[in-house]
């Protein structure tokens, strides 16, 4: 029996309309390990950066500067991390779940356990998801019932918890925030500078929405 950790974040809006800085996609990522020493690594990075006068609170992909995410990003490329995303593309999103940004996210989430938890565990391990802390309690219930809903479903392990940390405390929440920055960058803007950094890590880019024709904005 072992323990695995999942570590997830997200990326895009839940704005379902075409405007500047609307996102097209929504993308659910984590990073799966088996054990944290990643983290360590960040925080003592962290400590060195310090050390030659950039004092960072904490790493964050979409505010670093590129020298910084270069060496976060050789971290994470360096460490043993399973990195998955689940990119919906939220034109095809049905208008049952447009219309219900909640329902939307809670269905991003489910599908993105349901793919992905099958994958890195199975019946005698315990899985452990931790999730960024998030400012709506509804979104925190979304996600656990997501999760729950996956373990009794889908998922062959029948010992889970889940948590939610700020990014803050937990480096490995900025390992998940950085790789799913990356597959981000590239499925918005067709930048994969840093994609390519830890594509040897990234084990799946789910597309549940892919095989749709219709579109409904």
């Amino acid at each position: 029996m072992s323990r695995v950790y999942v570590f997830g974040d997200e990326a895009g809006d839940l704005i379902f309309k075409h405007g500047p800085g609307v996102s097209e996609y929504f993308i659910v990522g984590t990073a799966t390990m088996a054990e944290c020493s990643v983290g360590e690594r960040v925080l003592d990075l962290r400590r060195e950066l310090a050390w030659q006068g950039m004092q960072l609170e904490m790493f964050h992909a979409c505010e670093d500067k590129q020298r910084v995410r270069d060496r976060v990003f050789d971290v994470i490329a360096q460490s043993d991390v399973r990195v998955d995303a689940t990119i919906l593309h939220k034109p095809k999103a049905q208008p049952h779940l447009a219309n219900d940004p909640l329902r939307f996210y809670k269905e991003a989430w489910y599908l993105h356990f349901k793919y992905v938890a099958p994958r890195v565990c199975n019946s005698l391990d315990d899985l452990f998801v931790v999730v960024s802390s998030l400012q709506i309690n509804k979104k925190k219930q979304a996600v656990k019932q997501a999760v729950e809903d996956v373990v009794s479903q889908a998922s062959p392990t029948a010992v889970f918890h889940s948590a939610f940390f700020s990014a803050v405390s937990d480096p490995c929440l900025q390992v998940a925030d950085y790789v799913t920055w990356a597959i981000q960058r590239k499925v918005e803007r067709g930048d994969e500078r840093s994609y390519n950094l830890i594509k040897q890590l990234i084990r799946s880019e789910f597309q549940p929405f892919l095989t749709g024709q219709a579109t409904y904005y």
